[in-house]
């Protein structure tokens, strides 16, 4: 579950992370009385779960109630990437004298908790990873042993943090790697972690996402879930028990397993498609699974071609193939669909669909042929 800036500050400052006084406001009126609480000059930052805000006009600078009611009044309502503005962060300003990059997540591949800290903040970490990686002090956590005040020490030191801010943030990183464990964080991440002209540290931005298998331990999150707008594709997607994410390509995928999907998505990028979703069906490709996925799927406008991705192990093809045919009869399909059947029973289930081929339902042999053909399609 991933948080709105403000809920990530929030949340920060339970663990003892200093962050800018400020509240979030609903009206122009809320945002006026923040401000004049908090006192000017003051940030209106629009709250969307998206980047880019500054560029869209959702983040601006106001040096008094007038500036205030003009800028609220224009960011409520904003659109931003499709994200409609139904609140405000209103913050004291801060002025900066360096920016830094601080975060934790889950290390999988090495079963570690993993910490990333820079002295180049402020931008996307992919770009600094990007065009100077050496900028970027990881740090491996054993999540028995923890993080420690020492090791946060010598790591900021590591990353080359200006002397001044080396004590202070590494006294926040203790408490930032609190707020990601204890707090059951997926990903905690300040950006920028900043230090002001008068050498004092705090974190100017949050980037909280919560891990949704730990709710149970934390029945205070529902006040997060509150405020959440679910994208109604994936709405749907639950609603009919489907493993679902929504993206934002032309190519719609359906297929029967998470790493063949995942395998799915790279294939398509690979050709020069966008996957327009994550899809996993799991074992039960019969009709009625097969028909909700498409539904789901068709839901979608940007989606111009679904590729279904079948190998048959469990779930046989010659089943796959049926399930196809009658959610064709259920679900009017308004895309092509290029088909990739392959596996147990695969021959049968090519010869139940032969007398049905046509422009809008293909098949193709190959995994990478099928999304070749795909691609083409979405973007002819």
């Amino acid at each position: 579950m991933d948080l709105f800036e403000y809920q990530g500050k929030q949340y920060f400052s339970r663990f003892g992370i200093a962050v800018s006084p400020g509240d979030v406001a609903d009206t122009v009126e809320q945002a006026v009385a923040v401000a004049e609480r908090v006192g000017y000059p003051v940030v209106i930052k629009a709250q969307v779960k998206v980047g880019g805000r500054g560029k869209a006009g959702g983040v601006k600078l106001a040096d008094n109630i007038d500036d205030v009611r003009l800028h609220a009044g224009n960011i409520l309502g904003l659109d931003i990437k499709g994200h409609v503005v139904h609140r405000v962060w209103v913050e004291r300003s801060s002025d900066i004298a360096k920016e830094y990059y601080a975060s934790f997540t889950l290390d999988r591949q090495n079963k570690t908790h993993l910490g990333m800290l820079s002295a180049q903040g402020g931008v996307e970490i992919e770009v600094v990873a990007e065009e100077n990686p050496d900028a970027i002090a990881f740090l491996q956590i054993d999540p028995v042993r923890g993080l420690d005040l020492a090791t946060a020490r010598r790591w900021v030191a590591e990353a080359e943090l200006d002397e001044v801010a080396r004590e202070q943030a590494a006294e926040m990183l203790v408490k930032l790697y609190d707020c990601y464990t204890t707090g059951d964080c997926d990903l905690a991440e300040i950006n920028p972690l900043i230090l002001t002209p008068d050498n004092k540290v705090h974190a100017l931005d949050a980037k909280v996402t919560l891990d949704e298998n730990a709710s149970f331990r934390h029945p205070e999150w529902e006040e997060f879930r509150a405020t959440e707008t679910e994208d109604p594709r994936e709405k749907m997607a639950k609603e009919k028990g489907l493993n679902y994410i929504g993206l934002e390509g032309t190519v719609g995928i359906i297929a029967n397993g998470a790493g063949l999907a995942m395998s799915t998505l790279d294939v398509v990028n690979q050709v020069g498609g966008t996957a327009a979703n994550f899809l996993d069906i799991g074992g039960g490709a019969n009709a009625d699974v097969m028909a909700s996925a498409m539904e789901v799927i068709n839901s979608d406008p940007k989606v111009r071609v679904i590729f279904v991705n079948i190998f048959g192990g469990i779930t046989r093809v010659d089943e796959v193939a049926k399930g196809v045919l009658e959610a064709l009869k259920r679900v009017s399909i308004t895309s092509p669909i290029v088909l990739r059947l392959d596996g147990t029973n695969a021959i049968e289930g090519r010869a139940i669909l032969a007398p049905h081929l046509n422009d809008n339902l293909i098949t193709e042999p190959t995994m990478l042929d099928a999304a070749r053909r795909a691609v083409d399609i979405a973007n002819a």
